[in-house]
């Protein structure tokens, strides 16, 4: 019988590491000693080795999803200071993290002055998506204009942008540094023209609307390109004091304490040192036997 047992074990394993099961195969036997003892029917058993393996590639899925995605590790919801952030923006949030705005093509646009904290906003957006199954891309817009000319040269844009629809969502960052030739306002503005209701950006940038023409230099482009990422988007104003800033003022005042501190300790207060006088006792002279010193004869009554 145990023989037997142990044939449809070997036979269940390598079944299953052919199905590529490999969780399944991991828990089968501890479940199976589960199931045993509290008596589950087959259904449930099948039902919990189902459950692991599916978590199991749910979480893998992710992790190869976020090294995919570029994003910055340490700029995620964990470290991002709400309270620093304007009102509007935080109390939107828990929304955009839910991502139904991914599901419907629409985009995020962050527009602020330089240190307001649009990169990590946005950042912070697209781990939560990743975390919720999306496959997200980060990436400076020069970076991406790049990558997009040397696909055009070599005849290779089309399948550069399907590889890019690839990603339920491209974070553009620092749209507004971008100063493009001819060319590469072209191929940004195909790429946004491809994803238009189909696919979502999130663009951070310096630049209001009105000065997007020192990035598509042409206006009838620039009014196309406004419209496409303006129709179903959310625009987060970042009106906050600059972070940057803030922070380097902390450590400013944070070295000046130290400073002090220092100073503090290594200043020494000058003492007087007195030096104790030295009293010399003058040295008796040698008293002769023989006579008597006045306070010996007083003592004697001889006096």
């Amino acid at each position: 019988m145990s023989a037997t047992l142990d044939s449809t074990a070997g036979a269940l394993a390598t079944m299953l590491r052919g199905l590529k099961l490999s969780t399944m195969n991991t828990h089968a036997e501890s479940v199976a000693a589960q199931a045993g003892r509290e008596s589950w029917s087959y259904e449930r058993y099948l039902h919990t080795l189902c459950e692991l393996e599916l978590s199991e590639r749910g979480q893998r899925r992710i992790e190869r999803n976020l090294r995919a995605s570029g994003l910055p590790l340490e700029k995620d919801m964990a470290t991002l200071d709400r309270k620093k952030l304007p009102v509007a923006v935080a109390r939107m949030l828990p929304m955009l993290s839910e991502g139904g705005w991914v599901s419907r093509g629409e985009n995020v646009l962050l527009f602020g002055l330089p240190g307001r904290g649009k990169t990590h906003v946005a950042c912070a957006l697209g781990h939560e998506l990743v975390r919720r199954g999306r496959r997200v891309l980060f990436t400076p817009t020069f970076a991406l204009v790049q990558r997009l000319l040397i696909a055009k040269r070599d005849l290779k844009l089309q399948k550069e942008l399907r590889d890019l629809d690839g990603f339920d969502v491209v974070i553009l960052d620092d749209l507004g540094y971008v100063q493009q030739s001819r060319e590469e306002m072209e191929v940004l503005f195909t790429f946004l023209a491809e994803r238009y209701e189909r696919k979502s950006v999130a663009i951070t940038s310096n630049l209001v609307f009105s000065e997007w023409g020192k990035i598509f230099k042409d206006e009838m482009t620039t009014a196309a390109a406004i419209d496409r990422v303006v129709h179903h988007a959310t625009i987060l104003e970042m009106t906050n004091q600059s972070v940057r800033a803030e922070q380097a003022g902390e450590a400013l005042k944070a070295a000046a304490a130290r400073t002090t501190t220092t100073t503090a300790a290594t200043t020494t207060t000058p003492t007087t040192t007195t030096t104790p006088a030295t009293t010399t006792t003058p040295a008796k002279a040698p008293v002769d036997p023989d006579e008597t010193t006045p306070t010996s004869a007083a003592q004697n009554g001889e006096v």
